[in-house]
Order: C-alpha cells, then structure tokens, then sequence
C-alpha cells in the first residue's frame, strides 16, 4: 500500500504545512491534523493521493492518502481537531491523512 501511495499515483494536489507540522510527521511519526495545515493547492477528492510540503518553495517531502477533499481541507485549515464539526457541519474523521497512509520520502 505504501509503495502505491509513494509511486503508483501521481499526487492530485499540494498541502503545505507549518514546522510543527513537518517535525511531527517525520519526527514522530505522528497523523497529519487539520491545524498544521498552512495551505491546499489543487483540487482533489478525499481519498485521493496529495503531496505534502515542509513551506513555502520547499520540496516535497511525503505524500499521503486524504480523509478531506480539498474544498473542506481549505475550510478547516489551521483548524484544532475539535473544530473541525463546527466549521464543516459534520466531522468523519479527525486526521487529514492517518500515519498509516502516509509515506514519507
């Protein structure tokens, strides 16, 4: 599964993320959160593969499979997980990409 997140599919879209973010992800080994989320480029369905970048004109670093498609990313955005239901009107999941469809490079 890895391997096809990593190779198979091209990315069908960006996330940018803040340095929180980016040490928890290749640190930690931790979910991407809503709250690390600076910016959403592209236009993606939840499910779909994205890459995932460390700021502004960095390279990608990782890339993951979405539980969000990329008009509620862009809503919940630098978002606490507990917010996510009031922004959006429902809440399905309370990662933006669990560790588990994550690869990172």
């Amino acid at each position: 599964r890895k391997r096809w997140i990593a190779f198979a599919v091209p990315p069908q879209g960006w996330v940018t993320v803040d340095a929180g973010a980016l040490a928890a992800l290749t640190q930690r080994g931790k979910s991407l959160l809503p709250s690390g989320i600076v910016e959403v480029e592209g236009d993606f369905a939840s499910g779909e593969v994205v890459a995932l970048l460390g700021g502004a004109g960095s390279k990608e670093f990782a890339r993951g499979v979405v539980n969000f498609d990329a008009a509620e990313l862009r809503k919940i955005r630098g978002a606490k997980t507990q917010e996510i239901e009031q922004r959006l009107g429902y809440k399905s999941f309370d990662e933006v990409i669990h560790r588990d469809n994550l690869v990172i490079f």
